[in-house]
């Protein structure tokens, strides 16, 4: 497209030195030669800034056109990278997740063992004829099994989703300099 604005231009500057040596064409002397070329010259400088003025465009438009495909090139990144974050933050919560169930599973088993182990004691104290000490020592198991049962049926409840995952975006402080 940009070849046919050119052409256009240069035809129209042959057409019009054409035209100005078909009118000078009687006698070609100095003075009419110089009536040719000022003429001339001032058809070839406004073409000249005519071809100036389609290059800049074209060059603006190419311009904008890499500025466009950067922008967009640049949203791109921006969004993997805002799905990347998001997907560790979610894996990041699922471990949590797996951990943090582990653990109770074991302190569980571990609270669980050591009710057992004080029911057997107090059982020991009831054969062994100390039934008061070993009423009480039951029944306070007993009660600390079932307020132990509680508080993790309410701890599930809880939703385990709200887990802060700050700590893997946050980046260490500067130390100050103390002088």
């Amino acid at each position: 497209m940009k070849l046919l604005q050119y052409f256009f231009g240069i035809v129209i500057a042959q057409i019009a030195v054409f035209s100005l040596v078909l009118l000078n064409s009687e006698s070609l002397t100095s003075e009419n030669l110089l009536r040719i070329a000022i003429p001339s010259l001032f058809i070839a400088l406004v073409i000249a800034f005519w071809f100036l003025s389609i290059a800049k465009h074209h060059s603006k438009d190419v311009l904008m056109k890499a500025k466009d495909n950067f922008l967009s090139e640049k949203e791109k990144i921006h969004a993997n990278a805002e799905r990347a974050k998001a997907r560790v933050r979610k894996e990041a919560q699922k471990e949590i997740r797996k951990e943090t169930t582990k653990a109770h599973a074991k302190a569980n088993f571990k609270v669980g063992a050591s009710f057992v182990g004080v029911l057997g004691v107090g059982a020991l104290f009831v054969m062994a004829q100390m039934m008061t000490a070993g009423l009480l020592l039951i029944a306070t198991t007993l009660g600390a099994a079932g307020g132990y049962y509680l508080r993790s049926k309410r701890a599930k409840h809880l939703d385990l989703t709200t887990i802060n995952v700050e700590a893997l975006e946050s980046k260490p402080k500067k130390l100050e300099k103390t002088s």
